[in-house]
């Protein structure tokens, strides 16, 4: 039995200590949104409020990154203009989010 449930600031519905879900955001997901946004390390790095260090070694592959310096990174990326999509059978992609069409917001 549930006792204890949240939706998340990505609209998902978890339950607390539900097990280990996959992060969504790779380094080379890192990469290419950043590639997409034209952003250096140390853009993202200020923008999502983490290191550029940590940036630097998640991406090299050093090291995997806490699940809340995720979903800042990913936030940010957001904010910036690109959304994360999965795709059937592919798994998980980014590209720009489209721009509004003239006279909508």
């Amino acid at each position: 039995m549930t006792y204890l449930a949240y939706v998340d600031q990505y609209g998902w519905f978890l339950v607390v200590n539900q097990g280990n879900k996959p992060m969504i955001l790779t380094p080379a997901l890192c990469r290419a949104a950043r590639g997409l946004l034209d952003w250096t390390q140390s853009d993202i790095a200020e923008r999502a409020g983490v290191s550029r260090s940590t940036i630097r070694d998640y991406e090299g592959g050093h090291h995997d990154i806490h699940r809340a310096t995720e979903a800042q990174l990913r936030l940010a990326f957001e904010e910036g203009g690109v959304v994360f999509a999965e795709m059937p059978e592919l798994g998980w992609g980014v590209c720009p989010r489209r721009a509004p069409k003239q006279g909508q917001d």
